[in-house]
């Protein structure tokens, strides 16, 4: 069981070799950071039996009191709720600790009043979520503002 960044050794069908009008940034970007390695960007969990799991992008990154967060973490731990059906952490400038941390999320389709009979109201929810956070990775990753939506922003690639 090990954890770190997806790169792979080997060149493959349609892989990128270039930045259009920027060459010098695709190296960097993407032959740099590991010699002898295409770096994905992305995180990755293997487990002990060779299977690969992706955990996010690397770059999705916070920096909260000098501790590095994954956005990706974060939002895993709140997709385990049995009351989220889908979440997503932003950063933001702090005055104090460089960057503080939101979370938004989509509630399973769960209307208020079998909300309310589990014993969850929106703001019990966001507490409930800014404990389990604390416990699964720190104090610190609690996030500062928890928002409940209706709709999540999507990039074209979903």
């Amino acid at each position: 069981d090990v954890s770190g960044a997806l790169c792979i050794s080997q060149a493959w069908p349609g892989m990128a070799r270039t930045i259009y009008n920027d060459h010098k940034r695709f190296l960097e970007t993407y032959l740099t950071p590991y010699p002898g390695f295409f770096f994905t960007g992305d995180g990755v969990y293997r487990t002990s039996e060779g299977y690969y799991q992706l955990t996010g992008r690397l770059d999705d990154i916070i920096n909260i009191s000098g501790h590095r967060l994954g956005t990706a973490e974060v939002e895993d731990v709140v997709n385990h709720h049995v009351a989220v059906a889908e979440s997503a952490v932003i950063g933001y400038p702090h005055e104090i600790k460089g960057e503080g941390k939101m979370l938004s999320f989509l509630p399973q389709n769960i209307s208020p009043g079998a909300m309310a009979l589990h014993g969850h109201t929106q703001e019990t929810l966001a507490a409930e979520l800014q404990e389990l956070i604390s416990k699964k990775i720190a104090k610190y990753a609690a996030p500062d503002y928890v928002q409940v939506t209706h709709r999540l922003p999507k990039t074209r690639s979903g």
